[in-house]
C-alpha cells in the first residue's frame, strides 16, 4: 500500500453557511505533486437512522429536496451537534422527523458519499423499540412519515422519489443483517 500523500498547502477558496471549499497542495510518495479541491462538511458528522416499527417495516420519511427541488423519499437524517453523540443526534433527529423515539439505538456503520472529494462522514444508526414522541424540528414544514414493507426495497429503486444511494445502502444493510441475526 502507497504511502498518503503529505499536504504541503491548505487553503480555503469558498465558504458558505454549510460547506467550505477546501484547496490541498499534496506530494505524494513518488515525488509528484497535485492539487486537489474538496467539500469539506459540517465537522461533527450526520446520522441516517433506520427506524423499524418491526423487524418487517421501516419508517421512511417524503420532504423537500432542495439539490433535486423535488420531493424525496428517504430515511430520517440530520446533522451531529457539537459535542452530541452520534445515538443521541439520531434520536433527537427521529423525535424531530418522525414523532417517535426509540429505546434500543445500534451503530451499524458509517458511509461516505463522495469520499474522492467530500470529507463528509455519516453514522448508520439502527432505531428499534419505537414510541410515540414528537420534538420540534427545524424542517419548515410537516414531514409525512411513511411505513414500508423491508421486503419491498426492490420496489423504491422504481420509484422517481426515491434517490438517495445511503438510504438505499442502509437499507439492504439492515435486511440482510436481520436475515442473517446479526441485529
Amino acid at each position: 500500500m502507497s504511502q498518503k500523500p503529505r499536504i504541503l498547502g491548505r487553503k480555503t477558496i469558498a465558504q458558505s453557511r454549510i460547506f467550505r471549499v477546501e484547496a490541498l497542495e499534496l506530494e505524494f510518495s513518488n515525488g509528484t505533486l497535485a492539487n486537489y479541491e474538496r467539500l469539506v462538511g459540517g465537522e461533527n458528522g450526520a446520522v441516517l437512522i433506520v427506524p423499524l416499527i418491526d423487524n418487517a417495516t421501516v419508517l421512511l420519511i417524503r420532504e423537500y429536496a432542495a439539490g433535486r427541488d423535488a420531493y424525496e423519499l428517504t430515511l430520517p437524517k440530520g446533522r451531529i451537534e457539537k459535542g452530541e453523540d452520534p445515538l443521541v443526534a439520531a434520536n433527537r433527529e427521529l423525535m424531530e422527523e418522525t414523532g417517535h423515539g426509540a429505546r434500543d439505538l445500534i451503530h451499524l456503520t458509517d458511509f461516505s458519499i463522495a469520499p474522492g472529494y467530500m470529507t463528509h462522514l455519516t453514522h448508520i444508526i439502527l432505531a428499534r423499540d419505537l414510541y410515540i414522541k414528537r420534538l420540534p424540528g427545524d424542517e419548515p414544514e410537516e414531514i409525512e412519515v411513511v411505513p414500508w414493507p423491508l421486503s419491498k426495497i426492490p420496489d423504491l429503486i422504481e420509484r422517481d422519489d426515491f434517490s438517495e444511494a445511503r438510504a438505499l445502502a442502509a437499507l439492504y444493510l439492515t435486511r440482510d443483517s436481520l436475515r442473517e441475526g446479526q441485529i
